[in-house]
């Protein structure tokens, strides 16, 4: 009698379930790439203040243009999940693109807005923002964002403005970047103008008064000046006594009435 080699029992179960679940595995995969798309959900995550530059609608119309159909009733299988995200990232005011099927074969197209922190009115005719990175965006048809504003003789937009040596476009993003960083001036500044001499010239906005930046070197000092002066003496000689403040001067505030 020939006796059978020894072996493990729990190993050969082990290793056929593992089959067994891979196999299951391999059906329900392939089925589902031969079933179709139930549907497109489309989110536009709100910016901070919770509004948008750009619409579900855009996004649905964006897909359709570069995809031919909304893609509800498309084969999975047809789905191309990322060139979708590469698609959408291409708007202006698209920071970063989600694209995903979920277990009841749903398609989900989440879009993140790039944050606009400045709007660019030039006296070339320029309109547009910038975006928390110096990226150009287009004025959005929905909404108006309530950012700082820039006007006057600013230099035209390049990709590569804040690399240039010397930019009054840079200088203006500089300054805009100190200001957003500080509670008391991101709520108190409305505009920076860049006047006929290349200088920057701050606007509040309460009272009528210009102040006077000059150029971006020594901007904390200068800002940190003008804080203590409000602070201090505006309470005192009230918003509307001075004509300008000037801020050129090293340790200096001087006013003109």
């Amino acid at each position: 009698m020939k006796l059978l080699p020894n072996m493990n029992y729990r190993r050969v179960a082990w290793v056929g379930f593992l089959l067994v679940v891979a196999a299951i595995f391999v059906v329900s995969r392939t089925k589902r790439k031969n079933s179709l798309a139930q549907g497109v959900e489309v989110e536009v995550v709100p910016l901070e203040d919770g509004n948008k530059l750009i619409s579900e609608r855009d996004v649905r119309q964006a897909i359709l243009q570069s995809f031919g159909s909304d893609l509800e009733g498309t084969y999975l299988r047809n789905l191309e999940v990322e060139r979708m995200e590469t698609t959408l990232e291409e708007d202006p005011f698209v920071e970063d693109a989600d694209a995903y099927m979920d277990q009841n074969s749903v398609l989900h197209l989440k879009v993140q807005q790039r944050e606009p922190v400045l709007r660019v009115l030039d006296n070339n005719g320029g309109n547009y923002y910038l975006d928390q990175a110096g990226k150009k965006m287009p004025p959005s048809k929905i909404f108006a964002a309530r950012v700082l504003i820039a006007t006057g003789n600013v230099a035209p937009y390049t990709s590569d403005f804040m690399a240039k040596r010397r930019h009054s476009l840079k200088d203006v993003f500089k300054v805009v970047q100190a200001i957003r960083e500080d509670e008391f001036l991101n709520g108190f500044i409305q505009q920076i103008h860049v006047n006929n001499a290349g200088e920057l010239v701050l606007v509040p906005l309460i009272g009528d008064q210009k102040i006077l930046l000059g150029n971006s070197r020594k901007l904390e000092d200068k800002l940190e000046r003008l804080k203590t002066f409000y602070k201090q003496a505006m309470p005192y000689t009230g918003w509307r006594m001075y004509e300008t403040i000037n801020l050129k001067y090293n340790g200096q505030v001087v006013c003109k009435k």
